[in-house]
Protein backbone atom coordinates (compact mmCIF):
# COMPACT_ATOMS: atom_id res chain seq x y z
CA UNK A 1 0.00 0.00 0.00
CA UNK A 2 1.13 3.52 -0.75
CA UNK A 3 1.58 6.05 2.09
CA UNK A 4 -1.58 7.78 0.88
CA UNK A 5 -3.56 4.55 1.10
CA UNK A 6 -2.17 3.86 4.58
CA UNK A 7 -3.15 7.33 5.72
CA UNK A 8 -6.66 6.92 4.31
CA UNK A 9 -7.06 3.52 5.99
CA UNK A 10 -5.92 5.03 9.31
CA UNK A 11 -8.48 7.84 9.04
CA UNK A 12 -11.25 5.36 8.30
CA UNK A 13 -10.15 3.29 11.30
CA UNK A 14 -10.32 6.31 13.60
CA UNK A 15 -13.67 7.37 12.20
CA UNK A 16 -15.17 3.95 12.85
CA UNK A 17 -15.37 4.79 16.56
CA UNK A 18 -15.53 8.55 16.93
CA UNK A 19 -16.30 8.66 20.65
CA UNK A 20 -13.34 6.45 21.54
CA UNK A 21 -11.03 8.53 19.35
CA UNK A 22 -12.37 11.75 20.91
CA UNK A 23 -11.71 10.52 24.46
CA UNK A 24 -8.16 9.52 23.49
CA UNK A 25 -7.56 12.93 21.92
CA UNK A 26 -8.84 14.64 25.09
CA UNK A 27 -6.53 12.53 27.27
CA UNK A 28 -3.47 13.61 25.29
CA UNK A 29 -4.75 17.20 25.08
CA UNK A 30 -5.01 17.44 28.86
CA UNK A 31 -1.42 16.28 29.24
CA UNK A 32 -0.04 18.64 26.58
CA UNK A 33 -2.10 21.59 27.84
CA UNK A 34 -1.03 20.94 31.44
CA UNK A 35 2.64 20.96 30.49
CA UNK A 36 2.37 24.26 28.59
CA UNK A 37 0.17 26.02 31.16
CA UNK A 38 2.15 24.97 34.24
CA UNK A 39 5.44 25.93 32.62
CA UNK A 40 3.84 29.27 31.71
CA UNK A 41 2.66 29.75 35.31
CA UNK A 42 6.13 29.01 36.67
CA UNK A 43 7.71 31.34 34.13
CA UNK A 44 5.15 34.06 34.82
CA UNK A 45 5.69 33.78 38.56
CA UNK A 46 9.44 34.09 38.09
CA UNK A 47 9.07 37.12 35.83
CA UNK A 48 6.73 38.82 38.29
CA UNK A 49 9.22 38.42 41.14
CA UNK A 50 12.06 39.56 38.88
CA UNK A 51 10.18 42.68 37.80
CA UNK A 52 9.39 43.59 41.40
CA UNK A 53 12.99 43.17 42.48
CA UNK A 54 14.28 45.09 39.48
CA UNK A 55 11.79 47.84 40.28
CA UNK A 56 13.49 48.18 43.67
CA UNK A 57 16.86 48.51 41.92
CA UNK A 58 19.48 45.88 41.19
CA UNK A 59 22.28 48.05 42.61
CA UNK A 60 20.76 48.41 46.07
CA UNK A 61 22.31 47.38 49.38
CA UNK A 62 20.37 47.36 52.64
CA UNK A 63 22.48 47.49 55.78
CA UNK A 64 21.07 46.43 59.13
CA UNK A 65 22.52 45.12 62.35
CA UNK A 66 22.08 41.69 63.87
CA UNK A 67 22.98 42.98 67.30
CA UNK A 68 25.67 40.33 67.45
CA UNK A 69 28.81 40.27 69.52
CA UNK A 70 27.19 39.12 72.76
CA UNK A 71 28.11 40.05 76.31
CA UNK A 72 29.52 43.37 77.50
CA UNK A 73 32.49 45.24 76.09
CA UNK A 74 35.25 46.34 78.45
CA UNK A 75 34.82 49.94 79.51
CA UNK A 76 31.20 50.13 78.32
CA UNK A 77 28.12 50.39 80.45
CA UNK A 78 25.82 48.70 77.96
CA UNK A 79 25.85 45.48 75.96
CA UNK A 80 28.01 45.15 72.88
CA UNK A 81 24.91 45.28 70.67
CA UNK A 82 24.76 49.01 71.39
CA UNK A 83 28.31 49.36 70.11
CA UNK A 84 27.21 47.89 66.79
CA UNK A 85 24.05 49.99 66.38
CA UNK A 86 23.88 51.97 63.16
CA UNK A 87 24.12 55.73 63.54
CA UNK A 88 23.79 58.88 61.47
CA UNK A 89 27.57 59.15 61.61
CA UNK A 90 27.80 55.76 59.87
CA UNK A 91 25.55 57.02 57.08
CA UNK A 92 27.66 60.14 56.71
CA UNK A 93 30.84 58.07 56.51
CA UNK A 94 29.36 55.75 53.86
CA UNK A 95 28.44 58.78 51.75
CA UNK A 96 32.10 59.93 51.71
CA UNK A 97 33.53 59.39 48.20
CA UNK A 98 37.02 58.89 49.60
CA UNK A 99 35.98 56.14 52.02
CA UNK A 100 33.50 54.38 49.73
CA UNK A 101 34.15 55.42 46.11
CA UNK A 102 31.70 52.88 44.63
CA UNK A 103 28.77 54.14 46.71
CA UNK A 104 26.54 56.55 44.79
CA UNK A 105 23.92 57.43 47.42
CA UNK A 106 23.18 56.75 51.08
CA UNK A 107 19.91 57.11 52.96
CA UNK A 108 19.61 56.50 56.72
CA UNK A 109 16.28 54.96 57.70
CA UNK A 110 14.26 54.90 60.90
CA UNK A 111 10.82 53.29 61.06
CA UNK A 112 7.83 53.77 63.30
CA UNK A 113 4.07 53.39 63.26
CA UNK A 114 1.38 55.94 63.88
CA UNK A 115 -2.28 56.83 63.50
CA UNK A 116 -2.94 59.56 60.95
CA UNK A 117 -6.12 61.62 61.17
CA UNK A 118 -7.83 63.97 58.74
CA UNK A 119 -10.73 65.51 60.57
CA UNK A 120 -12.96 62.63 61.64
CA UNK A 121 -11.14 60.12 59.43
CA UNK A 122 -8.31 58.12 60.96
CA UNK A 123 -5.98 55.51 59.49
CA UNK A 124 -3.23 53.51 61.17
CA UNK A 125 -0.07 53.68 59.09
CA UNK A 126 1.90 50.51 59.75
CA UNK A 127 5.15 51.90 58.37
CA UNK A 128 6.24 55.47 58.90
CA UNK A 129 9.70 55.88 57.36
CA UNK A 130 12.05 58.62 58.45
CA UNK A 131 14.80 59.19 55.89
CA UNK A 132 16.48 61.66 53.53
CA UNK A 133 15.60 62.66 49.93
CA UNK A 134 18.12 60.11 48.58
CA UNK A 135 15.84 57.29 49.72
CA UNK A 136 13.25 57.82 46.97
CA UNK A 137 15.52 57.46 43.91
CA UNK A 138 17.68 54.80 45.57
CA UNK A 139 14.70 52.51 46.24
CA UNK A 140 12.81 53.49 43.08
CA UNK A 141 10.01 55.10 45.08
CA UNK A 142 8.93 58.01 42.87
CA UNK A 143 6.49 60.71 43.86
CA UNK A 144 3.34 60.48 41.74
CA UNK A 145 1.65 63.74 42.76
CA UNK A 146 3.23 66.81 44.34
CA UNK A 147 6.93 66.77 45.19
CA UNK A 148 9.40 65.21 47.58
CA UNK A 149 10.82 66.94 50.62
CA UNK A 150 14.31 68.44 50.37
CA UNK A 151 17.55 68.22 52.31
CA UNK A 152 16.72 71.62 53.76
CA UNK A 153 13.52 70.13 55.15
CA UNK A 154 15.66 67.46 56.82
CA UNK A 155 18.13 70.00 58.19
CA UNK A 156 15.36 72.15 59.66
CA UNK A 157 13.11 69.27 60.79
CA UNK A 158 10.15 70.44 58.74
CA UNK A 159 6.86 68.66 59.44
CA UNK A 160 6.18 67.54 55.91
CA UNK A 161 5.03 64.10 54.80
CA UNK A 162 4.74 61.89 51.72
CA UNK A 163 1.81 59.48 51.70
CA UNK A 164 1.50 56.17 49.91
CA UNK A 165 -1.48 55.64 47.60
CA UNK A 166 -3.39 53.51 50.11
CA UNK A 167 -2.80 55.90 53.00
CA UNK A 168 -3.82 58.91 50.89
CA UNK A 169 -6.97 57.15 49.67
CA UNK A 170 -8.00 56.12 53.17
CA UNK A 171 -7.52 59.65 54.52
CA UNK A 172 -8.77 61.76 51.62
CA UNK A 173 -10.79 59.48 49.35
CA UNK A 174 -8.88 60.69 46.29
CA UNK A 175 -5.07 60.62 46.46
CA UNK A 176 -4.70 63.70 44.23
CA UNK A 177 -6.62 65.84 46.71
CA UNK A 178 -4.16 65.12 49.54
CA UNK A 179 -1.34 67.41 48.40
CA UNK A 180 -1.27 70.64 50.39
CA UNK A 181 -3.58 69.33 53.11
CA UNK A 182 -2.68 69.01 56.77
CA UNK A 183 -3.01 65.78 58.75
CA UNK A 184 -2.14 64.75 62.25
CA UNK A 185 0.34 61.94 62.78
CA UNK A 186 -0.07 61.13 66.43
CA UNK A 187 -0.46 64.55 67.98
CA UNK A 188 1.73 66.40 65.47
CA UNK A 189 0.51 68.32 62.41
CA UNK A 190 2.13 67.39 59.07
CA UNK A 191 1.67 69.01 55.67
CA UNK A 192 1.25 66.56 52.79
CA UNK A 193 3.72 67.67 50.11
CA UNK A 194 3.36 64.64 47.84
CA UNK A 195 1.69 61.29 47.19
CA UNK A 196 3.91 58.39 46.15
CA UNK A 197 3.34 56.53 42.89
CA UNK A 198 1.55 53.20 43.27
CA UNK A 199 3.66 50.07 43.73
CA UNK A 200 2.75 46.45 43.07
CA UNK A 201 2.50 44.18 46.08
CA UNK A 202 5.57 42.00 46.73
CA UNK A 203 4.07 39.86 49.46
CA UNK A 204 1.43 39.95 52.18
CA UNK A 205 2.00 43.62 53.08
CA UNK A 206 0.66 46.58 51.13
CA UNK A 207 3.64 48.64 49.85
CA UNK A 208 1.35 51.64 49.41
CA UNK A 209 0.24 51.77 53.06
CA UNK A 210 3.16 53.90 54.24
CA UNK A 211 4.29 57.42 54.91
CA UNK A 212 7.73 59.02 54.53
CA UNK A 213 8.94 62.00 56.53
CA UNK A 214 12.32 63.69 57.09
CA UNK A 215 14.34 61.54 59.47
CA UNK A 216 15.09 64.52 61.73
CA UNK A 217 11.36 65.18 62.09
CA UNK A 218 10.61 61.55 62.89
CA UNK A 219 13.32 61.46 65.54
CA UNK A 220 12.04 64.66 67.13
CA UNK A 221 8.33 63.79 67.10
CA UNK A 222 7.86 60.03 66.88
CA UNK A 223 10.79 57.64 67.30
CA UNK A 224 13.25 59.45 69.53
CA UNK A 225 16.99 59.59 68.98
CA UNK A 226 17.79 55.89 69.05
CA UNK A 227 19.70 53.80 66.55
CA UNK A 228 18.84 53.66 62.86
CA UNK A 229 16.69 50.79 61.63
CA UNK A 230 18.84 50.42 58.53
CA UNK A 231 20.92 52.27 55.99
CA UNK A 232 20.03 52.09 52.31
CA UNK A 233 23.08 52.21 50.04
CA UNK A 234 22.99 52.60 46.27
CA UNK A 235 26.01 51.37 44.35
CA UNK A 236 27.34 53.39 41.43
CA UNK A 237 25.94 50.80 38.99
CA UNK A 238 24.90 47.14 38.94
CA UNK A 239 28.45 46.05 38.04
CA UNK A 240 29.96 47.54 41.20
CA UNK A 241 27.45 46.18 43.74
CA UNK A 242 29.84 43.57 45.12
CA UNK A 243 32.66 46.11 45.36
CA UNK A 244 30.40 48.60 47.12
CA UNK A 245 29.28 45.87 49.53
CA UNK A 246 32.90 45.10 50.40
CA UNK A 247 33.59 48.80 51.00
CA UNK A 248 30.52 49.12 53.25
CA UNK A 249 31.50 46.04 55.25
CA UNK A 250 35.10 47.17 55.67
CA UNK A 251 34.12 50.71 56.68
CA UNK A 252 31.50 49.65 59.25
CA UNK A 253 33.81 46.98 60.68
CA UNK A 254 36.54 49.59 61.17
CA UNK A 255 34.21 52.25 62.59
CA UNK A 256 32.68 49.89 65.15
CA UNK A 257 35.96 48.11 65.92
CA UNK A 258 34.56 44.66 65.26
CA UNK A 259 37.15 42.02 66.29
CA UNK A 260 38.42 39.85 63.47
CA UNK A 261 37.39 36.73 65.38
CA UNK A 262 33.80 37.92 65.82
CA UNK A 263 30.98 37.15 63.41
CA UNK A 264 30.02 40.34 61.62
CA UNK A 265 27.17 42.06 63.45
CA UNK A 266 26.06 43.73 60.21
CA UNK A 267 23.68 42.16 57.71
CA UNK A 268 24.06 43.53 54.18
CA UNK A 269 21.32 42.51 51.76
CA UNK A 270 22.44 42.59 48.15
CA UNK A 271 19.49 43.07 45.77
CA UNK A 272 21.47 41.57 42.87
CA UNK A 273 22.04 38.38 44.86
CA UNK A 274 18.37 38.26 45.83
CA UNK A 275 17.45 38.64 42.17
CA UNK A 276 19.77 35.79 41.15
CA UNK A 277 18.42 33.59 43.93
CA UNK A 278 14.85 34.32 42.90
CA UNK A 279 15.67 33.45 39.28
CA UNK A 280 17.24 30.15 40.34
CA UNK A 281 14.26 29.38 42.55
CA UNK A 282 11.82 30.23 39.76
CA UNK A 283 13.72 27.95 37.34
CA UNK A 284 13.56 25.08 39.84
CA UNK A 285 9.87 25.75 40.46
CA UNK A 286 9.13 25.77 36.72
CA UNK A 287 11.04 22.52 36.21
CA UNK A 288 9.06 20.93 39.05
CA UNK A 289 5.76 22.03 37.55
CA UNK A 290 6.83 20.74 34.13
CA UNK A 291 7.75 17.37 35.65
CA UNK A 292 4.39 17.08 37.38
CA UNK A 293 2.58 18.02 34.17
CA UNK A 294 4.66 15.54 32.15
CA UNK A 295 3.21 12.75 34.28
CA UNK A 296 -0.25 13.57 32.93
CA UNK A 297 1.18 13.36 29.41
CA UNK A 298 2.51 9.89 30.16
CA UNK A 299 -0.92 8.93 31.51
CA UNK A 300 -2.36 10.13 28.22
CA UNK A 301 0.12 7.90 26.41
CA UNK A 302 -1.00 4.90 28.43
CA UNK A 303 -4.52 5.78 27.38
CA UNK A 304 -3.42 5.66 23.74
CA UNK A 305 -1.99 2.17 24.34
CA UNK A 306 -5.21 0.91 25.92
CA UNK A 307 -7.41 2.34 23.18
CA UNK A 308 -5.21 0.92 20.42
CA UNK A 309 -5.16 -2.51 22.08
CA UNK A 310 -8.95 -2.48 22.19
CA UNK A 311 -9.01 -1.38 18.56
CA UNK A 312 -6.69 -4.21 17.51
CA UNK A 313 -8.82 -6.74 19.38
CA UNK A 314 -12.04 -5.52 17.76
CA UNK A 315 -10.50 -5.53 14.27
CA UNK A 316 -8.73 -8.88 14.51
CA UNK A 317 -10.93 -10.50 11.83
CA UNK A 318 -10.39 -7.48 9.56
CA UNK A 319 -6.64 -7.87 9.97
CA UNK A 320 -6.92 -11.60 9.17
CA UNK A 321 -8.90 -10.93 5.99
CA UNK A 322 -6.42 -8.29 4.82
CA UNK A 323 -3.49 -10.60 5.48
CA UNK A 324 -5.23 -13.47 3.67
CA UNK A 325 -5.67 -11.18 0.68
CA UNK A 326 -1.94 -10.44 0.66
CA UNK A 327 -1.49 -7.39 2.90
CA UNK A 328 2.12 -7.03 4.01
CA UNK A 329 3.17 -6.92 7.65
CA UNK A 330 4.57 -3.41 7.24
CA UNK A 331 1.22 -2.19 5.85
CA UNK A 332 -0.65 -3.39 8.95
CA UNK A 333 2.09 -2.02 11.23
CA UNK A 334 2.13 1.33 9.43
CA UNK A 335 -1.63 1.77 9.55
CA UNK A 336 -1.90 1.28 13.31
CA UNK A 337 1.16 3.43 13.99
CA UNK A 338 -0.37 6.20 11.89
CA UNK A 339 -3.65 5.89 13.82
CA UNK A 340 -1.87 6.16 17.18
CA UNK A 341 0.27 9.08 16.01
CA UNK A 342 -2.73 10.94 14.57
CA UNK A 343 -4.57 10.59 17.87
CA UNK A 344 -1.58 12.03 19.72
CA UNK A 345 -1.02 14.86 17.23
CA UNK A 346 -4.69 15.83 17.33
CA UNK A 347 -4.55 15.74 21.12
CA UNK A 348 -1.39 17.87 21.08
CA UNK A 349 -3.03 20.44 18.79
CA UNK A 350 -6.13 20.66 20.98
CA UNK A 351 -3.94 20.91 24.09
CA UNK A 352 -1.91 23.77 22.61
CA UNK A 353 -5.03 25.70 21.61
CA UNK A 354 -6.52 25.21 25.08
CA UNK A 355 -3.26 26.33 26.71
CA UNK A 356 -3.15 29.49 24.55
CA UNK A 357 -6.66 30.37 25.72
CA UNK A 358 -6.10 29.54 29.41
CA UNK A 359 -2.82 31.46 29.55
CA UNK A 360 -4.67 34.70 28.77
CA UNK A 361 -6.16 34.63 32.27
CA UNK A 362 -4.50 34.95 35.66
CA UNK A 363 -4.09 31.71 37.56
CA UNK A 364 -3.69 31.88 41.35
CA UNK A 365 -2.85 35.57 41.00
CA UNK A 366 -0.11 34.89 38.44
CA UNK A 367 -0.23 35.96 34.80
CA UNK A 368 1.16 32.99 32.83
CA UNK A 369 4.03 33.76 30.44
CA UNK A 370 4.13 31.29 27.57
CA UNK A 371 7.47 29.70 26.75
CA UNK A 372 7.64 28.95 22.98
CA UNK A 373 10.08 26.09 23.53
CA UNK A 374 7.58 24.37 25.85
CA UNK A 375 4.93 24.47 23.10
CA UNK A 376 7.28 22.93 20.54
CA UNK A 377 8.52 20.38 23.05
CA UNK A 378 5.03 19.40 24.20
CA UNK A 379 3.84 18.97 20.61
CA UNK A 380 6.94 16.91 19.74
CA UNK A 381 6.48 14.76 22.82
CA UNK A 382 2.82 14.17 21.93
CA UNK A 383 3.93 12.78 18.53
CA UNK A 384 6.57 10.64 20.25
CA UNK A 385 3.92 9.40 22.69
CA UNK A 386 1.83 8.19 19.76
CA UNK A 387 4.75 6.37 18.18
CA UNK A 388 6.02 4.89 21.42
CA UNK A 389 2.77 3.88 23.07
CA UNK A 390 1.17 2.87 19.79
CA UNK A 391 4.05 0.64 18.75
CA UNK A 392 3.05 -2.31 20.94
CA UNK A 393 -0.54 -2.55 19.69
CA UNK A 394 0.71 -2.00 16.12
CA UNK A 395 3.27 -4.79 16.39
CA UNK A 396 0.64 -7.03 17.92
CA UNK A 397 -1.69 -6.39 15.00
CA UNK A 398 1.06 -6.88 12.42
CA UNK A 399 2.19 -10.12 14.06
CA UNK A 400 -1.18 -11.87 13.96
CA UNK A 401 -1.29 -15.04 11.84
CA UNK A 402 -4.06 -14.88 9.22
CA UNK A 403 -5.58 -18.22 10.27
CA UNK A 404 -5.70 -17.21 13.97
CA UNK A 405 -7.12 -13.81 13.13
CA UNK A 406 -9.89 -15.29 10.98
CA UNK A 407 -10.90 -17.67 13.78
CA UNK A 408 -11.26 -14.76 16.26
CA UNK A 409 -14.82 -14.16 17.45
Amino acid sequence: MSPRDLFGAALRGLGANKMRSLLTVLGVAIGVGAVIVLVAVGNGSGKAVQQRLEAMGTNLLTVSTTGGGGGFQRGQAGPSSQQYSLTMADATALADDRLAPDVAAVAPVMTSTGTATNGDVSYTISQVIGTTPEYMPATNTPVGTGSSFTQQDVDTSQRVILLGQTAATELFGRPNSAVGQTIKLGAVDFTVVGVLASKDSTGFTDPNALAIVPISTLRATQAGYGALSQIVVQAADKNTVDTAQAEVTQLLTARHQVPATTTSPFRITNSAQILQTSQDTAATFTALLATVAAISLIVGGIGVTNIMLVTVTERTREIGIRKALGAKRRAILGQFLIEATLLSLLGGTVGILAALIVSRFQLAGVQPALVPSSIVLAFGVSAAVGLFFGSMPAHRAAGLRPIDALRHE
